[in-house]
């Protein structure tokens, strides 16, 4: 069993930046893949990013590449998601998951077992 929570979240303008943090318990942690999904108003959950257990590779969403960047601490049990530019677009609920996804399922919900409670990130005009 891994458990996550998510922190960071907040009220942004336009333009600023914001690091989500992903914390994890659980000894198997560091061997699942780690990801960031949204979810914005009145829309479906998406992928926001990927990086594997090792660190060595890592996907962006094409919404946000350029502009988030997902690291992560194996000794700490954490992921990071740094966001800079951010857009009023970018307002959603922010989920971390691990699992163990393959190529085909890295960007969906279905690839990954555990599941975060989400932290809100607003970011205003």
């Amino acid at each position: 069993q891994v458990q996550l929570v998510e922190s960071g979240g907040g009220l942004v303008q336009a333009g600023g930046s914001l690091r989500l943090s992903c914390a994890a318990s659980g000894r198997t942690f560091n061997s699942y893949a780690t990801a960031w999904f949204r979810q914005g108003p009145e829309k479906e959950r998406e992928f926001v990013a990927n990086i594997g257990w090792h660190g060595g590779s890592i996907y962006y969403a094409d919404a946000v590449k350029g502009r988030f960047t997902i690291s992560r601490d194996n000794a700490k049990n954490t992921v990071h998601l740094q966001m800079n530019s951010l857009k009023p677009e970018d307002t959603a609920v922010y989920y971390c998951a691990v699992g163990s996804p393959i190529i085909a399922t890295m960007a969906l919900m279905r690839g990954y077992s555990y599941w975060g409670q989400g932290t809100q990130v607003t970011v205003s005009s």
